[in-house]
């Protein structure tokens, strides 16, 4: 006895082997919460801050915005007795884990700035995810504009804005 597939099941079997054959697809970065950390008139650097989840393992790799010259991802942590800040080239979102970009730890930092950004303004972030496969995700986000009250690290970033590249 055999059996021979009717048209119909093979209409819903094929594309599933066909996504089966297409290999893994990056999953969606869910992005939480974001704000940037509003400036004064003459401050050229600020803080954007989210919260990051990925199902699976992920990098961010790419950061980028109209209202700065220059957005890189940035790790504040203890050096001896000195907080330290310094670029990362990327920034590791295990599967499943939530990683948080908070003032004193790893956030956005957006130098450059075109104009001050001011509390209640909004600020279009490009972030740009990669695989382990290499293949990258690009998420949209926007970010509101929160006051200089808003909680802060020790540093501040306010020695930031001669950052040189």
């Amino acid at each position: 006895m055999s059996v021979r597939p009717s048209f119909s099941s093979l209409r819903v079997v094929v594309p599933m082997l066909m996504l089966a054959v297409a290999g893994p697809v990056l999953a969606q970065v869910t992005v939480t919460a974001p704000w940037v950390r509003a400036t004064v008139a003459q401050q050229k650097a600020t803080g954007a801050f989210m919260q990051l989840q990925s199902p699976a393992a992920v990098k961010l790799v790419s950061v980028s915005t109209p209202v700065a010259g220059v957005a890189e991802v940035h790790e504040m942590a203890m050096d001896g007795q000195v907080m330290r800040m310094r670029a990362v080239p990327a920034l590791d979102l295990p599967a499943g884990k939530p990683v948080e970009l908070k003032p004193g730890g790893y956030h956005v930092m957006l130098m450059e700035l075109k104009a001050p950004v001011k509390e209640g303004d909004q600020v279009p972030l490009t972030l740009v995810f990669e695989g382990a496969d290499k293949k990258r995700e690009t998420v949209q986000v926007t970010a509101s504009v929160k006051a200089l009250g808003a909680p802060a690290a020790k540093d501040d970033h306010q020695g930031h804005g001669g950052h040189q590249h």
